[in-house]
């Protein structure tokens, strides 16, 4: 199977689109280990390490094809942020750029009849689906539980919480 140069480079940004994902994850990560949200550090260097792993499922796969991947140089995200509440807006708003990336491919590959990136692609469309409705949830909690100090501490618990159950790391 022949991939289009049109396809390995939509496919090679998205690698790119995956590793400035992670590091963003990574200094989010950091910004609330340092700043004492321990669950939600805990949350994030998960996310990080997510968003690695779909990185990696996107060089092994041009190389699968016989496609050379290029390997990203990334942008040296933010690192310093207002509140856990913007944190969490902010990766809502990058989880929502890469949805819109992955259809963007899909069009490609539906257009050029690439069955085989398609299927590829069909497990990152439903992985979207998942990490925008979590974050939606995670900003949902701000509005139930409230804004203070003791609120922030209970959502830093359930980032924690989220931690500890990292959805399908390396698999697929």
């Amino acid at each position: 199977m022949k991939i289009s140069s049109n396809l390995k480079k939509a496919l090679n940004d998205q690698t790119a689109l995956e590793a400035n994902a992670s590091n963003t994850y990574l200094a989010m990560a950091s910004w609330c280990e340092i700043t004492g949200y321990e669950g939600s550090a805990a949350f994030f260097y998960v996310q990080a390490e997510e968003e690695r792993q779909h990185m990696l499922k996107f060089v092994h796969y041009l190389n699968d094809m016989g496609v050379s991947a290029t390997i990203p140089g990334t942008k040296s995200p933010a690192s310093n942020f207002k509140s856990l509440e913007l944190i969490i807006k902010t990766a809502l708003n990058n989880e929502r750029t890469v949805t819109k990336a992955i259809h963007k491919i899909v069009e490609i590959t539906q257009k050029e009849k690439d069955h085989s990136t398609y299927a590829f692609l069909e497990w990152f469309v439903n992985e979207q689906v998942e990490e925008e409705k979590k974050f939606e949830t995670i900003l949902q909690k701000f509005d139930l539980i409230g804004r203070d100090k003791l609120a922030i501490n209970e959502i830093d618990k359930i980032l924690n919480g989220m931690s500890a159950t990292p959805s399908d790391i390396g698999s697929a």
